[in-house]
């Protein structure tokens, strides 16, 4: 039974590390309902560790997950994935449709085939990416923007209520990247919460209504205009920050 809670995503004291390397520290932040997420910081600061924990795909040391006030274990087809691009095999011999008809195998019995139900929600998933005309289509035959359209539909056909995104702006054109955000915007307004794990700062506040900026330990979350800081983000950044000082700036003015 999932709790009634404010609460998409509860993280305690999350530790997790890599062959006795730590990549998260001591993680605790609560994500509201309802909200477009960006999760921001430097390479190797363990972003992508936070999805995949709070997706069980790799175990903590310490601290607890939960999902709309339940223990993640127990909140299993509440959560959808949307991986990275390059962790998927795209000459695998799949159509389109084929691929987001993999979202819902959770609600599939072993013994069944997909039902008229199931190809509809695919289709559905399809046409909020607008991506229905390329149903048929082998998945290597798509641009990378395309790709990352067709996973998020995947995502979408799951049915869950929160999803998350692992860099899917990485590698696409500024139009692309305008499609993309359109279906993130959508899927938030129809009452889905996405977390997205983002590397640019200077799309970060226009992109996203909170940011969760780490660096291995929480340095801060909420909206925007509070985490890009810059005493923050130098702390986060170091030397790197000298390129987004003139973004700072202009988000301040």
């Amino acid at each position: 039974m999932i709790i009634d809670t404010p609460f998409a995503i509860e993280v305690s004291n999350l530790t997790v590390s890599y062959n006795a390397r730590p990549a998260l520290l001591d993680v605790s932040v609560r994500i509201e309902k309802d909200q477009l997420v960006g999760v921001i910081g430097p390479n190797g600061a363990g972003k992508s560790t936070f999805i995949k924990a709070i997706l069980g795909f790799v175990k903590p040391d310490l601290g607890t997950v939960k999902i709309k006030g339940i223990h993640a274990k127990n909140a299993k087809g509440q959560v959808a994935y949307v991986p990275q691009r390059g962790a998927v095999d795209w000459d695998f011999p799949i159509t389109v449709q084929e691929v987001v008809l993999m979202g819902r195998y959770q609600q599939i019995a072993w013994y069944n085939s997909p039902c008229k139900k199931d190809r509809s929600a695919a289709m559905e998933a399809l046409d909020m990416v607008r991506m229905t005309n390329f149903a048929h289509r082998q998945i290597g035959e798509l641009s990378g923007g395309q790709q990352q359209r067709v996973f998020m539909a995947r995502a979408l056909a799951q049915g869950s209520d929160i999803l998350l995104l692992d860099e899917p702006f990485a590698g696409v054109d500024a139009a692309t990247e305008r499609a993309i955000l359109d279906v993130l915007e959508r899927a938030k307004k129809s009452g889905k919460t996405l977390v997205v794990v983002h590397h640019d700062l200077s799309t970060a506040a226009e992109y996203f209504d909170k940011l969760l900026l780490i660096k291995q330990r929480l340095y801060a979350y909420g909206e925007p205009d509070i985490v890009l800081q810059e005493d923050l983000l130098s702390q986060v950044y170091e030397g790197r920050l000298k390129i987004f000082k003139d973004v700072i700036k202009k988000e301040r003015s």
